[in-house]
């Protein structure tokens, strides 16, 4: 791969412009992707927490852990849990408690496969330990900013 400047300038270049275009990049790939299949990312997240809970999880359990995720907040979090309830991959009992249906467990594992071709894409190339330094890095960053960040 041929990089944007030599190792000396790449230095000197400003990590806030380079995260957010990674971020850029990556969301913009994984949305596009999944809009592909008929979802959103967010509902991709609901689906992820309700096929791989257990116990199950309630609606303010899933919509509170997945509500900071990319700033969706609690309204987005809550209309996506609808929506996917709406597309019938999950199902709310009476208690709060989400459940995965069969169609959503299908949908699901071809959504999960999608979703490791990603990852596959995007960490061609990079080794583990590569990977590993630059997740520490970027959290190193935060620490130093006084910001907080946390992903299940």
């Amino acid at each position: 791969m041929e990089y944007s400047h030599s190792d000396a300038e790449l230095i000197r270049q400003p990590i806030g412009y380079w995260s957010w275009a990674a971020y850029k990049a990556v969301v913009t790939r994984v949305q596009a992707t999944l809009a592909g299949i008929g979802t959103t990312q967010p509902q991709w997240w609901v689906l992820a927490q309700v096929a791989h809970a257990d116990p199950a999880k309630t609606r303010e359990e899933v919509s509170g852990l997945l509500s900071n995720y990319l700033e969706a907040g609690p309204e987005v979090m809550e209309e996506e849990i609808d929506r996917t309830i709406a597309q019938g991959w999950i199902t709310e009992d009476a208690e709060g408690r989400l459940g995965i249906t069969a169609e959503g467990r299908t949908f699901f594992d071809k959504a999960a496969a999608l979703q490791d071709e990603l990852w596959t894409e995007r960490h061609a190339g990079i080794s583990d330990e590569e990977y590993l330094t630059t997740v520490k890095v970027l959290q190193r960053f935060i620490h130093n900013t006084g910001g907080h960040a946390w992903h299940h």
